[in-house]
């Protein structure tokens, strides 16, 4: 604790914990509610100040940097509309568990319950998405709150934590002594625990590995694949987790995930263990929840998360095992690998899983009656331009399959995608990518409908210097709701179709490098050319709106 506390006020002493706590960025559109913040943010030198133009790319900016760095991303927002603009980087942050904090300017406190300017109350709003929801009713208090939601927002499962700051309370000065930065503690697996997954390993015939979820480093990621090896697993990565093993890997079988391969989703019914790593199994990983029945999955199930309340919440498992997944993963360099005569049952398993899985990610050649840019050739040149640790990042909407389908993920922190399919989340947390590492590559996806959620924040990318490039997927339309909308009510097209802007000229008014492609052939060089643009970059790809998934036309 400090000895001797000096005379600050609230803004400045919620700042100083802030950096206590090791916070180097926060994401924020300003507003009048936080004053005293923004002007004890003007001195604090070790943390640098994103404004955006939207309070939805500022919480999705945050939750983008707790995905990169397992650290809290910060965001401020000024009351009402600020908040319920936020809402959406909060709800992605909850069902993505990442670690982040919103903080959230408040009336003052003698105005609260009187219907006040903007005045919501913040646990009642945020009370089922965030994983904590208070408000600073006490200066003396804010060392205290700002310790528990970084403790909060990392531990267990991560997630979200809101925090209202009523504006009296910021004005406010007192002395107040400091916190001490926040460390986490991580639970660790038994060595019983750890026997118990080698003897029902030992004793399977069709196993398969399933990592997902956060709080995975290098290290952990290393001794994962020193086990799989080890033991001639195959492993599949949960829906938007692809970055956590190399795909590139003999052992990698691909995603469970939006746009599965009906191989991938048999083998995953049909093996006999399933060693889930860190995933929840959640209603898109688990197709339903059909690959994997609840409330006892037909498979033995062997499930490790770091938050002891999700092990049981949907499925009965054999051996479920309480552990942060970089103790976890750690912990199985301690377990002998099977013996290699025993490991013969399953190597035509995993050998067969990778080539079904090289076989569904590999594109074929364009069909000559498809318009446009083909995106599985888009994708593939990526995959043999772009370095290791480039990172790739997408929204919601049908291109998303393709991307997940042939994209080759290599490396941890470059998959960049929200697994509650917010609209709009790929381009700002591509920003928040390339201004965390400006030496790594950025590729962000978006679809029309998608880029036009948050398309101000070209002005973002500009303005703080982050030369990522955009891929825009144009066709014009809704292509998820679209496809849906044939299927169920065919020939009945409602509200799906777009009449866009000129993409190029929108984009070239805000300085940034634009190109229009609209034959496949040409995107290498429009490619190279916004790579070497050395300001943000945007290409548009007329892609045909028949082809609504890699293997489906709209017309089926």
């Amino acid at each position: 604790m400090s000895e001797t506390p000096q005379l600050r006020n609230g803004g400045r002493i919620l700042v100083d914990a802030l950096a206590r706590n090791g916070a180097d960025t926060v994401y924020c559109v300003p507003g009048e509610s936080y004053l005293a913040v923004l002007d004890a943010l003007h001195d604090a030198h070790g943390i640098r100040t994103i404004t955006t133009r939207h309070e939805g790319a500022a919480s999705n900016m945050a939750d983008a940097y707790g995905k990169l760095t397992g650290r809290p991303g910060i965001c401020f927002v000024t009351r009402g509309p600020g908040a319920t603009h936020a809402s959406n980087g909060v709800h992605t942050a909850s069902e993505d568990s990442t670690p982040m904090i919103l903080f959230i300017g408040q009336v003052e406190r003698g105005f609260i319950g009187r219907g006040a300017f903007q005045e919501v109350d913040y646990r009642q709003m945020f009370g089922g998405i965030a994983k904590w929801v208070t408000q600073i009713d006490s200066i003396e208090r804010i060392p205290e709150i700002i310790a528990k939601a970084y403790s909060v927002a990392m531990s267990g499962r991560p997630g979200p934590v809101v925090i209202a700051l009523p504006e009296d309370v910021l004005f406010d000065s007192a002395e107040v002594n400091d916190a001490l930065p926040v460390r986490i503690a991580q639970a660790a697996p038994e060595p019983q625990a750890m026997d118990a997954l080698r003897t029902l390993l030992a004793q399977a015939e069709r196993p398969l590995v399933i990592v997902g979820g956060t709080g995975w480093n290098a290290d952990a990621c290393a001794a994962l694949k020193r086990f799989v090896h080890a033991n001639r697993l195959p492993v599949a990565a949960s829906f938007r987790r692809q970055d956590l093993f190399d795909n590139r890997d003999p052992h990698y079988a691909g995603q469970l995930g939006l746009g599965v391969s009906p191989k991938l989703a048999q083998r995953a019914r049909d093996a006999d263990l399933l060693i889930v790593i860190g995933s929840r199994l959640a209603e898109t990983t688990s197709s339903g929840y059909t690959v994997f029945e609840s409330p006892v999955p037909k498979q033995t199930m062997i499930h490790v998360h770091p938050d002891a309340e999700e092990l049981g919440r949907v499925y009965q498992t054999r051996l479920p095992i309480n552990a942060s997944l970089s103790a976890f993963a750690l912990a199985l360099d301690g377990v002998a690998p099977i013996a290699a005569a025993e490991q013969q049952r399953w190597h035509a398993w995993t050998e067969t899983a990778r080539a079904d899985y090289v076989a569904h990610s590999t594109p074929e050649r364009s069909s000559p009656e498809i318009k446009g840019v083909d995106l599985a050739q888009v994708v593939a040149h990526l995959n043999e331009v772009l370095p290791d640790d480039a990172v790739i990042s997408n929204g919601a909407g049908n291109y998303t399959v393709w991307v997940h389908r042939f994209y080759r993920y290599r490396s941890l922190a470059t998959e960049l995608a929200p697994t509650n399919g917010a609209m709009g989340y790929g381009f700002p947390a591509a920003i928040a990518a390339k201004l965390r590492n400006p030496e790594r590559q950025v590729v962000c996806f978006a679809g029309d409908g998608c880029f036009m959620m948050y398309p101000q924040e070209l002005a973002t990318a500009v303005q703080f210097g982050a030369p990522l490039i955009v891929i825009l997927v144009n066709n014009n339309m809704l292509g998820t709701i679209r496809m849906h909308q044939e299927r169920e009510y065919p020939g009945r097209v409602s509200a799906t179709q777009f009449v866009n802007p000129d993409f190029i000229a929108m984009a070239r008014a805000f300085n940034v490098h634009a190109e229009l492609v609209e034959r496949t052939e040409d995107f290498p060089a429009a490619f190279e050319r916004a790579q070497r643009a050395g300001v943000a970059a945007l290409i548009e790809l007329r892609t045909d709106p028949r082809q609504i998934t890699p293997a489906n036309r709209l017309s089926a």
